[in-house]
């Protein structure tokens, strides 16, 4: 995973389980991947409210819940679902090829 903008392979879909959030760095970026059934989601890694990974927090399906003060977010679209979160996360774009997972990271 090379520069900070564009398509990054970022794994390969037997690394990301069920419910086992996946954190990568891409440049400075820390990103976390999710699988939801035959779905993969990538968001920031870093809750919004207070520095915490996200990939450390418990993953229901499309809900990650920050471990730190318990805001909880959709994987699928960022939105924070609950307080003390009040911005949503950025998203990315994924995209399988064959086993890899990428991602698109913006300009």
């Amino acid at each position: 995973m090379s520069g900070n903008t564009g398509w990054h392979r970022a794994a390969t879909l037997d690394q990301v389980t069920e419910d086992e959030p996946l954190a990568l760095k891409v440049g400075e970026r820390r990103i976390a991947l999710f699988r939801v059934a035959d779905e993969v989601y990538a968001t920031d890694d870093v809750c919004t409210h207070a520095f915490a990974l996200l990939s450390d927090g418990l993953q229901e399906g499309c809900v990650i819940e920050c471990p730190l003060h318990n805001a909880r977010f959709d994987v699928r679209t960022g939105r924070a679902l609950s307080s003390p979160a009040e911005r949503d996360l950025e998203t990315f774009p994924v995209r399988i090829a064959g086993d890899a997972i990428e991602i698109l990271l913006p300009a």
